[in-house]
């Protein structure tokens, strides 16, 4: 008997493989692919202006990047004793203005460089729902966007759900930039498992539906498009709350790692996802917690370690292994 749906997924054209930059936009999903991908040694950008869950939010991100866009404290409020940006995680935000701005900037400029020689751009859309500043919100700018409401007061704000043409435009327009400014990067949309019930169960489909129509109307008009499952990965092929967690919004441990390994599967060459086996090995070497660290059986094993990094590090020098070998230096006597 079945009881889970599988379906093939087709390949990118441009696999992903550890020599390549990857930069990750989006949901928390995308926080979830993007701690799999350091773990894993692959260049990873991730998320520079924090979660962001709507198309606005990740087009005007992508667009500050190319443009190295410089904010001021104008583009600040004050609120609750920390400046904030209506652009931004709270993760940005800041005691004072120039911490909030410092963080902000340097982010900003640090992933301008880093999209440039992007080969692969992962964005995970969340919500097609946006949530706009009113009259009586701090710093309010007509037709403003909140990618983070920073726990403001709900009057602040204004809720509307995306038509499929409204998200078309913003999107489109921000790939025809991005393929100016790189046209070397291949894009990787997913839409995001995970389930804005705050909004409500039917509110949150209609959002899925109008992004799901608009991504993959994008993927067929673009060449260096690939849409990746992972909603239909959780809904239709998983299909169970016992993989979701407690919540019953956020996908748990094992549905991530099942789209995880489906993404290896699709869209990682095999010389890839053997070298992935070697890692996950070293990896669970420098995890293991021995009883005893002295004995001459775990020095052995941490050396049989070491060695193994070195052949990697060798055959493979464009990946970082400075902590792994430290970790080994550091514990053999």
């Amino acid at each position: 008997m079945k009881f889970h749906y599988e379906f093939d997924i087709k390949s990118p054209v441009k696999q992903i493989q550890h020599q390549h930059s990857m930069m990750l936009l989006g949901s928390c999903f995308t926080e979830n692919i993007g701690e799999k991908l350091r773990k894993h040694k692959f260049q990873v950008t991730e998320n520079p202006h924090g979660i962001l869950f709507n198309p606005v939010s990740v087009a005007e991100a992508v667009t500050q990047y190319i443009e190295q866009t410089v904010y001021s404290q104008s583009n600040l409020f004050y609120y609750n004793e920390c400046f904030h940006s209506w652009k931004h995680h709270s993760r940005f935000s800041g005691i004072t203005a120039d911490e909030a701005l410092q963080k902000i900037n340097s982010s900003i400029s640090d992933t301008h460089i880093a999209l440039k020689k992007a080969n692969h751009l992962m964005i995970t859309l969340g919500s097609a729902w946006v949530y706009m500043l009113t009259e009586k919100a701090l710093n309010y700018k007509q037709g403003t966007v909140a990618a983070n409401n920073h726990k403001a007061p709900a009057e602040w704000f204004s809720k509307k759900l995306l038509t499929t043409e409204e998200v078309l435009r913003v999107v489109d327009n921000m790939i025809h930039r991005l393929f100016h400014f790189n046209p070397d990067v291949q894009i990787i949309f997913t839409i995001s498992p995970v389930r804005h019930l705050r909004e409500g169960v039917i509110e949150n489909n209609k959002s899925k539906a109008v992004l799901i129509q608009a991504v993959h109307h994008l993927v067929e008009k673009f060449e260096k498009l690939y849409y990746f499952p992972a909603y239909e990965l959780v809904i239709d092929d998983l299909r169970d709350y016992r993989f979701y967690a407690e919540d019953l919004v956020h996908p748990n441990y094992h549905a991530t790692q099942y789209v995880w390994e489906k993404l290896v599967n699709a869209c990682m060459p095999e010389d890839t996802r053997n070298l992935l086996k070697e890692i996950a090995g070293i990896n669970l070497a420098v995890q293991h917690k021995p009883f005893n660290a002295a004995t001459a059986q775990h020095q052995q094993f941490l050396k049989t370690y070491q060695e193994k990094t070195k052949v990697l590090q060798q055959l493979h020098s464009y990946i970082n292994w400075d902590a792994e070998l430290s970790y080994f230096s550091a514990n053999i006597h």
